[in-house]
């Protein structure tokens, strides 16, 4: 009998391990851009929080030699004297097996005030060692299931101390304990399977979410598989205000969701997991206000309205309803509808000046393009790229309502996006590129930013000579590996600075969509494959150095691992194609 392919390897100090579902993960990251020594169990209920410290240790009690190995079913700290192993039984419980090493388990905080940290005790009912955490709000138990605890240090003690417990081997060698995130009580643990099994099943769930997003994938498409772990493990229950199973950016430090992030996160699920992909879709609307906007970011604790995003979503609508497996029936096309329209009359109203045809940013980060050169004169400006993606909205919104039989909107909806579209050459296309304006004044200026150039997105709904000139001003954005978010010969270009330089994959994916569309195929074709070879270099991360390739920020991130899928699978289709014709 051949044995199952373990899932792709990956270090943990680019993506946590975790498991579809959990609100927690594995990871030496405990902070934003902060590496701890040991791995800890890192909660993302009310915020990101480093719970407990987990550290290997050889017969004398000092650190053991060890080195983390990570696939999506199994973690372990492995070195000469023995190995410990981790994995995922179920969201909220993991199962720790050890042989040759102990393994000290700690609150990551000594101090515990009557506001803050972690206290420690024993709980006699289920015979186990619990930790309760002020930041989590959640508790934390240790149940032993094999060997015995060597040590319990802090219990019921206040103050800054060590609480936690060492667990050691018994007669044969080794040990095991589960250790369970949970609210308030809940029955003593028992084993429903043994470690093996607990592993298999692990693997055999990664297994089948990889094949239904990606069954497509080839040698050709080497990341396909990690990247499907990076959307898979930084997937949550509903919880708090997350309200559907949800795909966070990161189960790093940028743990939310964003409301343009989970357009391409539900794009890349779509065919393969139709109702994961909606509910990615929906969730930010479901927190849509009185006005119609989208909240700036959802997450288990907050809903933050400070900004909001830019209108990308009738872009996506269109993209999805052609990959949902099974299509959209009328129910939901309803609902899309209704709330789509309601995302386009806040910018049809509360975002125009009186008497002004173009919507308006009050800030970069309105945009998703936080600190781009764009915005560097004024903040409450006038764009292109806002204008175009509104237009690509304004008709998504007159082929739905044509499809809903609602004939009198569908001929608003066409009347505003050529409307929009002409004030948009008319005001901010200066006969050889796009410009911004003061939302106050008739103030313009130009930029060296990507953001100038994003209105590509239209495509087909350009004219030819303005689509000429973008795809030629893209081409000078275009490095070894993507398109840089600012001019690299820019006096204003940052190695790392954000959206002023470094590759995106949202630019990337809308740019290369709106070219396809346009007809600028060869220059599509190129923005896709610097883009898919970067990631199968340098991995998931948040952004990359357009000259080094070099990943940036935050390095488990889905929307760039949705990107990666999305480019991936378009470019193993078009190869299959020719088989596909010549077989006809």
């Amino acid at each position: 009998m051949t044995a199952a392919r373990p899932g792709p390897a990956f270090s943990v100090r680019d993506i946590p391990f975790s498991t579809h579902g959990s609100w927690f993960g594995i990871s030496p990251v405990v902070a934003e851009n902060t590496y701890a020594e040991d791995l800890h169990l890192v909660s993302h209920q009310t915020g990101m929080h480093a719970v407990l410290g987990l550290t290997p240790l050889d017969g004398t009690g000092a650190r053991a030699e060890t080195r983390v190995e990570a696939s999506p079913e199994r973690l372990s700290w492995a070195g000469p004297a023995g190995r410990v192993d981790l994995a995922f039984e179920s969201p909220d419980t993991v199962r720790l097996r050890g042989s040759g090493l102990q393994l000290r388990i700690l609150a990551a905080t000594r101090a515990l005030t009557p506001f803050s940290g972690t206290y420690f005790y024993r709980e006699p009912h289920a015979d186990a060692y619990v930790f309760t955490s002020y930041e989590t709000g959640r508790r934390y138990r240790i149940t032993l299931l094999a060997g015995a605890v060597a040590r319990a240090a802090g219990q019921q003690t206040l103050g800054s101390a060590d609480r936690g417990v060492t667990i050691g081997a018994s007669g044969d060698g080794s040990w095991e304990i589960a250790v369970e995130e949970y609210e308030t009580a809940r029955r003593p643990f028992a084993a429903s399977a043994d470690f093996d099994q607990v592993v298999e099943a692990a693997r055999t769930a990664f297994a089948a979410f990889c094949d239904a997003i990606a069954p497509w994938r080839s040698p050709a498409t080497p990341a396909a598989e990690l990247a499907a772990y990076v959307l898979w493990s930084a997937t949550v229950r509903p919880k708090g205000f997350v309200t559907r199973t949800a795909v966070l950016m990161s189960k790093h430090w940028m743990d939310k969701v964003w409301s343009w992030d989970h357009c391409f996160n539900a794009l890349a699920l779509a065919p393969g997991d139709p109702g994961l992909a909606w509910d990615q879709f929906v969730l930010p609307f479901d927190q849509q206000d009185e006005s119609g906007a989208l909240p700036d970011s959802v997450t288990h604790s907050e809903v933050l309205h400070n900004f909001v995003k830019p209108p990308i979503h009738g872009w996506a609508f269109g993209h999805l309803r052609r990959r949902l497996a099974g299509g959209v029936g009328t129910e939901r096309l309803t609902d899309a509808y209704d709330k789509l329209a309601r995302w386009t009359d806040f910018w049809l109203t509360v975002r125009r000046a009186p008497g002004a045809a173009l919507p308006h940013y009050q800030h970069g980060n309105d945009s998703g393009w936080d600190n781009a050169t764009t915005f560097d004169p004024e903040r409450v400006v006038v764009t292109a790229d806002l204008a175009a993606f509104l237009v690509l909205q304004l008709r998504e919104l007159a082929s739905l309502a044509q499809e809903l039989d609602r004939l009198d909107d569908a001929r608003r909806w066409t009347r505003e996006a050529d409307r929009t579209q002409r004030a948009m050459l008319d005001e901010l296309w200066d006969g050889g590129r796009f410009i911004a304006r003061s939302a106050d004044g008739g103030t313009t200026w130009g930029s060296s930013s990507l953001l100038d150039l994003m209105p590509m997105a239209l495509g087909e709904h350009l004219p030819e000579p303005i689509s000429a000139a973008l795809a030629l001003g893209l081409e000078t954005h275009l490095t070894e590996h993507g398109l840089a978010t600012e001019h690299p010969a820019s006096p204003c270009y940052l190695s790392d600075g954000y959206w002023r330089g470094p590759i995106w994959a949202p630019s990337t994916v809308l740019i290369e969509d709106g070219l396809r569309r346009a007809g600028h195929l060869r220059l599509a074709e190129s923005v896709s494959a610097r883009f898919r070879a970067l990631c199968e270099t340098s991995g998931f991360a948040e952004n990359f150095d357009a000259l080094t390739g070099t990943g940036l920020r935050d390095r488990a991130y889905t929307w760039t691992a949705s990107g990666y899928l999305l480019l991936a699978e378009a470019h193993e289709l078009r190869r299959a194609e020719p088989a596909r014709t010549a077989e006809v």
